[in-house]
C-alpha cells in the first residue's frame, strides 16, 4: 500500500512535522531519505527490511557500498546515494560535536573522538590530536589516507603541524579495516619513530590508538609508549 493511502499518523513526513523528529522510528527516518519504496513494499517496509539486514545498526549500514545498497529491490543509484549521503552527514555532524579544548584524560576519551572519524572506514587513515600543556585539544587533523592495508604517516608533517599549533603533546591514531586490534610491525615502528622524534622537539607522544568499528587498542595502556 503506498504511503499516501496510510493513516496520516503513519506517514513519516507528516509525523515528523506534527510530532517532531524524535517521534520517528529508524525505519521511518530511512523511509523519508529514500522517498519511496518499490511496487511490493512501502518505503517504510523497504527501510525496515534494509535495516533488519544489518542488525538494525546505522554503523553497519554505513559500511554498505552503493552497489550493496542497490541490491535491494527498489534502490537505484539515486536512492543509494541519498542513503550514503545522509549517513555521511550524520558522521560529520558527530565529529563536529567534539569541541576544541576537550580535555583528554585517558585513552577512552581519545577513542571517543577518533572513533567518529575512523571506526567505519574501508581504508586506513592516520589522524592526530594536538594538545596543549593541560592535555586539552588544540586541533585534530587527518594526516594520511591509504589503501586497505596501510596508511603511512610522514613524521615531518606530523611535527610541523604540532609546532604550528604550539602543541606539547600529541596522540596519533589509525584504523584497521580488517577488525584486528593487533599492532603490526609497522605500527610498532612508527610509534617508536614518532616517540623519538618528539623527544628532540620536546613534544610528547601520549598515545597511539588502533581503531576498529567496535573497539580500540591503546599503546599507552599496554605500556608500549
Amino acid at each position: 500500500m503506498p504511503i499516501k493511502f496510510l493513516a496520516e499518523d503513519d506517514r513519516p513526513r507528516e509525523k515528523f512535522l506534527q510530532k517532531g523528529k524524535g517521534a520517528l522510528s529508524d525505519s521511518e527516518l530511512l523511509a523519508i531519505v529514500m522517498g519511496s519504496g518499490n511496487k511490493d513494499e512501502t518505503a517504510i517496509e523497504l527501510a525496515r527490511r534494509i535495516l533488519s539486514s544489518v542488525g538494525n545498526s546505522w554503523n553497519e549500514l554505513s559500511l554498505l557500498s552503493i552497489k550493496d545498497l542497490m541490491k535491494f529491490k527498489g534502490i537505484g543509484e539515486v536512492k543509494a546515494l541519498s542513503i550514503a549521503t545522509a549517513l555521511e552527514i550524520g558522521r560529520r555532524r558527530a565529529g563536529q560535536e567534539i569541541t576544541e579544548k576537550t580535555l583528554i584524560s585517558n585513552s577512552d576519551t581519545a577513542y571517543s573522538i577518533f572513533k567518529t572519524h575512523l571506526s567505519d572506514l574501508r581504508t586506513e587513515e592516520f589522524w592526530a590530536l594536538f594538545l596543549n600543556q593541560s592535555n586539552k585539544v588544540i586541533q585534530m587533523s587527518q594526516l594520511t589516507q591509504g589503501g586497505i592495508s596501510q596508511s603511512i604517516v610522514d613524521v615531518r608533517i606530523l611535527f610541523k603541524t604540532a609546532l604550528d599549533n604550539f602543541s606539547t603533546g600529541i596522540i596519533i591514531a589509525h584504523n584497521h579495516p580488517s577488525g584486528s586490534l593487533k599492532p603490526s610491525r609497522e605500527d610498532i615502528l612508527i610509534t617508536q619513530k614518532v616517540k623519538e622524534a618528539g623527544k628532540l622537539l620536546n613534544i610528547q607522544l601520549l598515545d597511539h590508538l588502533i581503531i576498529t568499528q567496535n573497539s580500540y587498542f591503546s599503546f599507552s595502556d599496554e605500556g608500549l609508549v
